[in-house]
Parts: structure tokens; sequence; C-alpha cells
């Protein structure tokens, strides 16, 4: 896989073995702005969501704003899915692993 393990000290451990895996091929500044920007987005979204349950907006309006939060995420899925099939995996198949298929169909599968 077009990954990188390495020890970043995080709290998922497994026999005292990090489980972070991390891009061998790094994500261009234009789409960490990209995906940063999107994200910002969505949490300013959700601080809005909460905002109106918390004054007891209409119950149509906070189910409104839950659906357009939902496509947000959708769509910065699908673009996270992209760039993945982009890179890492066409990485995988020049290089002979054609497992990772198995890999984008399960991933397919998360993102519905």
């Amino acid at each position: 896989m077009d990954i990188e393990e390495k020890n970043c000290g995080c709290d998922k451990v497994n026999n005292n073995e990090c489980l972070c895996r991390y891009k061998k091929r790094p994500r261009s500044e234009e789409q960490k702005a990209d995906f940063t920007r999107r994200l910002n987005r969505l949490i300013g979204q959700l601080g809005g969501i909460r905002k109106m349950i918390e004054e007891d907006r209409y119950c149509g309006d906070v189910l409104i704003q839950i659906s357009a939060a939902e496509k947000a995420l959708d769509s910065l899925g699908m673009a996270v899915m992209k760039s993945h099939l982009e890179s890492c995996v066409v990485d995988e198949i020049q290089n002979g692993n054609i497992g990772v298929v198995d890999e984008v169909m399960e991933l397919f599968k998360r993102l519905q």
C-alpha cells in the first residue's frame, strides 16, 4: 500500500504499535486548504445546528440544516475519495498491487 506507518505517539496502539498511517505522497497545499475550508464550513454548520436546538427552533428548519451538513460532508468524502483514487490507488496499481481495488470497493460501501 502507498502508506507509511510511523510512531506518532497516539493512543491508538495494538501490541505497543501505533496504528496511524500516513500517505507516502503528501497532499498538495492547495488540496489541504480546500479540505480544511470545507471542514471549517461544516464545523460552522454544526455549530449553527447546535444553536438552533438550544434556541428551540422549528424542527423542520433544524432538519433542513442537518441535511445540508450531511450533503457537505458527503461532498468532502467524495473529494477525498477522488484524491485517493488519483494518487494512492494509481500508485498501487502501477506497482502491481491490484488488491487495492478491494479496498476501494470497501471504501465506496462505507461512503454510501
